[in-house]
């Protein structure tokens, strides 16, 4: 358990052990000298898979990918130097999606820095504001008094990525030499006297949240409300069967439409909740539409949704809002006249259940079915179109993966179109599909990697990314000989930013096609190759289909989608303007009634 080789061996190892006995499971290995008693000490750790990762940006946003998975703090490990600079764009994501991540940064002892010593840089609080902790721990020890002080600074540091809310931990470590596992006098001494029960208080370190909070009388208030609605942002869950009942109970109670985000697992459990609205961002375009469904109230739970066609809506109204998210973080991206209750939705459906006065209606309310018909006759189109169209275009894509993909799979989606075509065009399904993203910062960095870590270990696991995202995270591909699992990377390859085609500055030639969506042009069955990746191109959608509703047990595998990013784009807006004039809000008379 501790190696008492030296004074390095014994620092690490306990370091190493404290992190065994709080839950850590996975520690990602960027390759260095300074780090060297830390990389020992993980390695001899038998319980806790230790990964080597070469780039220290693709190690990073691979240990996000797995800390999103397990809900527990990854342990990342580097040099020092600019190593762990590499780390930042992860960090960054990680706070702002509130993913636990603990950091170790090997640094130079004191009498080495500021004097150029190589590999040294600043490492103090190298990360600002973008942790929830920093702490440097003293140079190492054989005092069971300073031993004690790193178990528990340890302890601390764990606790500090999970409350009050999850995040990034970063522990600056300094070491002198001997850096490498040689016997050194008075080491080995320790062993005799070293306290047997050393470790035995530590027990695992969860989450259990609880909130005083009262919202009996807020409920009441609610159950008032007929013209109110719920919006379920995206959400990455660790239990997506517990948060989708949750969020149906609180509908259920209140009779509201639920507009479910295409990055929230509702969509894919939707048999558990009938008040599920999808397709609300391509029906709120309609210029008659937005009117007769204004709210009186609006419950956001969580992030807000991508949608800017919602986005743009509810900004206009300044609707009353109550937010729903246990953080102490600030979610209220329109400014509107809201209030925070900062309890979990899982937390609010436990107390539903216990409510004995239960006030759930009978039958939908009016506005409601107004919402639902509108939903309904936006589905029917969308699903009408779509089956008629045998070209390979983007949108299609994200509508048959809704439909097609084995249950229970996990698909990590990829920022800019592929996202926003999953938010239009993802249908309601029950395959309890479970989507993951990296949407705190909203970025391309590390979009392999992070799906790699979320599939570390899993089978049935999709990554949904255009071929920017994929190139900008190239050396994700160095991780795929550690990598146990399996992922299928759908790679919708239309050369270049599909997204800045949707943007005015794509009518300005130059510079727009160098600058802006930026072709690379590349061969992707010679980058498979490079990797190892099985690849195939995709010529057909009844080839696509074939392979996304039977994924392979494990490797990375790579179908390529040719798409032309110029006619998509027109498709698109051709799409939601043909949609105008298909769906008709005016066809519920009994509606008429209740609009503003």
């Amino acid at each position: 358990m501790i190696d008492f080789r030296n004074i390095n061996t014994v620092w690490a190892s306990v370091l190493v052990e404290t992190l065994y006995r709080l839950g850590l499971k996975t520690a990602i290995i960027c390759p260095g000298s300074r780090s060297t008693p830390l990389t020992v000490a993980f390695v001899r750790h038998l319980e806790i898979e230790s990964i080597p990762i070469l780039d220290e940006r693709s190690a990073a946003f691979f240990a996000l990918g797995i800390a999103k998975r397990s809900g527990l703090p990854t342990v990342l490990v580097c040099t020092s130097g600019t190593a762990g600079a590499n780390f930042y764009p992860a960090v960054i994501e990680a706070k702002e999606s509130r993913i636990p991540l603990i950091i170790l940064t090997a640094d130079r002892p004191a009498e080495l820095r500021n004097c150029h010593a190589g590999q040294t840089i600043d490492q103090v609080k190298l990360y600002g504001d973008f942790v929830n902790g920093y702490t440097e721990l003293s140079l190492p020890s054989l005092d069971l008094e300073l031993l004690s002080y790193l178990r528990q600074t340890i302890i601390y540091s764990w606790e500090k990525s999970l409350f009050p809310m999850n995040g990034v931990v970063h522990v600056n470590i300094p070491f002198r030499d001997p850096l490498h596992p040689i016997n050194q006098r008075g080491a080995e001494q320790l062993e005799e006297f070293f306290p047997q029960d050393f470790f035995d208080h530590i027990s695992l370190l969860t989450s259990n949240l609880s909130s005083c909070l009262s919202i009996q009388s807020d409920l009441k208030q609610w159950q008032k409300i007929e013209k109110g609605i719920i919006i379920a942002g995206v959400a990455q869950p660790q239990n997506p069967q517990n948060y989708c009942q949750a969020i149906a109970q609180l509908a259920e109670q209140l009779n509201w439409p639920v507009l479910a985000e295409g990055l929230s697992p509702l969509r894919n459990f939707s048999n558990d909740n009938s008040y599920l609205i999808s397709t609300y961002d391509s029906f709120l375009r309609h210029s008659e539409i937005p009117r007769n469904l204004i709210p009186e109230i609006v419950i956001q739970i969580g992030d807000f949704p991508t949608s800017k066609v919602l986005r743009s809506w509810l900004k206009s109204l300044q609707v009353e809002t109550v937010i729903i998210d246990e953080t102490y973080q600030n979610l209220d991206v329109l400014h509107s006249r809201s209030t925070h209750l900062r309890i979990s939705i899982q937390q609010l459906g436990e107390f539903l259940k216990t409510q004995t006065d239960n006030n759930q209606a009978d039958s939908k309310s009016v506005y409601f079915q107004y919402w639902s018909n509108l939903a309904r006759q936006t589905q029917q189109y969308i699903n009408q179109e779509m089956k008629n169209i045998n070209t390979l275009i983007e949108p299609k894509i994200a509508w048959l993966l809704s439909q097609d993909l084995p249950t229970k799979t996990s698909i990590f989606i990829a920022n800019s179109m592929p996202v926003r075509d999953v938010e239009s065009f993802w249908m309601p399904n029950s395959c309890q599909i479970q989507p993951f993203f990296n949407r705190g910062a909203n970025g391309i960095d590390g979009t392999f990697s992070t799906a790699l870590g979320i599939a570390h270990h899993h089978q049935n696991s999709i990554l949904l990314t255009g071929d920017l995202a994929l190139l900008h995270d190239t050396n994700g591909g160095l991780i795929c000989p550690k990598f146990k699992g399996s992922l299928t990377i759908i790679l919708i390859n239309n050369n270049g930013g599909g997204i800045f085609e949707m943007l005015p500055i794509s009518q300005f030639e130059p510079p727009f096609e160098e600058f802006f969506a930026t072709p690379q042009s590349i061969n992707f069955t010679d980058w498979c190759q490079t990797y190892q990746i099985k690849y195939e191109l995709i010529q057909s959608w009844e080839q696509f289909t074939n392979r996304i509703s039977c994924l392979p047990s494990s490797g990375v595998h790579l179908l390529e989608i040719r798409t032309n990013r110029k006619k998509d784009t027109q498709w698109r807006k051709l799409f939601f303007e043909q949609l105008k004039r298909k769906i008709h809000p005016k066809d519920t008379e009994s509606y008429r009634g209740i609009v503003c």
